[in-house]
């Protein structure tokens, strides 16, 4: 992590943050420009080079913090002892909800990156690209599976649901509409449903 960077003010990290993760959520590694970035953070491009090097630099710095920040969050957020599939769900959509009010292209820009196609961009996120699928797999798995009806598939169950999540998310985001806590509430509302038709 860059050491530099974080003796800034919080609030002028943050908005450095939050302009590079908007950016390369919205273009991608190879359409996102510097000019762009430091426009929406309202800094100058020698001072963003400054602490990152280059937008290869900056790329990196953003998916190991975005990982780091997300994965603490998370696994702080669900309980150990916790076996209701739906609830470990939910836990999960309030730690995430939590982040995003913070950093609201967080997870859209982590999405992104799962299907990035430039190589250098690609081999910026090779050592954590899986950090959190493998985690979220984790606290998933520890739900007790015999709470399903029969002839539930859970793996699809649990598919639809991941479809379901972010389709929400992209769309509350297509029409200009996101905001964290009514996408959680929504987000539950699929949560109980599908929990009233899945559970015995």
């Amino acid at each position: 992590m860059n050491e530099k960077f974080f003796d800034l003010k919080k609030e002028k990290q943050d908005r450095m943050i939050n302009a590079a993760l908007k950016i390369f959520s919205i273009g991608g590694y190879k359409h996102a420009s510097t000019d762009d970035i430091v426009s929406e953070a309202g800094i100058s491009k020698g001072l963003l080079f400054h602490y990152f090097g280059s937008k290869l630099g900056l790329y990196s710095f953003l998916y190991d913090y975005s990982v780091r920040f997300m994965k603490l969050e998370i696994t702080g957020g669900v309980s150990s002892t916790e076996q209701d599939y739906f609830e470990i769900r939910r836990a999960m959509e309030y730690a995430k909800m939590q982040v995003l009010k913070n950093y609201p292209y967080m997870q859209q820009f982590l999405d992104r990156c799962r299907f990035e196609d430039v190589s250098e961009a690609l081999m910026a996120i090779e050592r954590q690209k899986n950090v959190l699928t493998d985690i979220q797999a984790v606290l998933k798995n520890q739900s007790n599976r015999s709470l399903f009806k029969d002839g539930v598939d859970y793996e699809k169950l649990d598919q639809m649901l991941t479809y379901t999540v972010d389709g929400l998310m992209d769309a509350r985001f297509q029409d200009a509409s996101f905001q964290p806590e009514l996408l959680y509430n929504e987000t539950c509302a699929y949560f109980d449903m599908m929990k009233k038709l899945t559970y015995r």
